[in-house]
């Protein structure tokens, strides 16, 4: 279903291709969007630096507040959201990784109110949503439900970058057909079984 054909691991520039290679080792797939923006290596030099800036944040000698689980939390909710099936299904499925709950995922992308998370993610999320859908409307008032929850300033900023540069990765995703590995959908459903000592 890709509108753009992905182009070869062998044929991208080394530091591309050292990347893609050291995340198949890891995951034991290459997920489609790294293909995907490989395409265009300048961009996806760009992409990726700002994505493990907000997503990782020790790779950058910053500290955050937010959980692994929490930042993906945000991305499966907006997501979902702004209709983007790829950044969803991926994204559902790290956290359901980090966050040990094989259900989450679905809960947030269908109604975060509803889902079994805590008081402080719900909040989280509300504020996501808000920069997500009507960030046009945010006001002082926004603030107060997430510093009471423990937030600090820092945080805020990074629950709104998050939100906003997935954003962009939903319509990237979107527009060019990009659609979710096989391996995804299952991630973090089944617990895994014990290899044996």
């Amino acid at each position: 279903m890709n509108r753009y054909p992905h182009p070869e691991i062998k044929d991208l520039p080394e530091d591309l291709r050292a990347k893609i290679l050291e995340v198949q080792d890891k995951a034991g797939f290459v997920p489609n969007v790294f293909l995907a923006l490989a395409r265009r290596p300048a961009e996806w030099r760009a992409f990726f630096a700002y994505h493990d800036a907000l997503m990782v944040p020790e790779s950058v000698g910053r500290e955050s507040g937010l959980t692994k689980g929490e930042r993906e939390m945000i991305v499966t909710t907006t997501s979902a959201a702004n209709k983007c099936l790829y950044c969803v299904v991926a994204h559902g499925a790290i956290l359901r990784i980090y966050e040990k709950k094989p259900l989450v995922a679905d809960q947030v992308a269908v109604n975060h109110r509803k889902a079994d998370i805590s008081p402080r993610q719900r909040a989280m999320l509300d504020f996501a949503m808000k920069v997500c859908l009507h960030s046009d409307e945010l006001g002082e008032e926004d603030f107060a439900p997430l510093h009471a929850h423990g937030f600090s300033d820092e945080d805020i900023w990074d629950i709104a970058a998050i939100t906003a540069f997935f954003g962009l990765s939903n319509r990237m995703a979107s527009f060019s057909g990009m659609m979710p590995n096989p391996e995804f959908y299952l991630m973090g459903r089944i617990p895994k079984e014990k290899k044996p000592a």
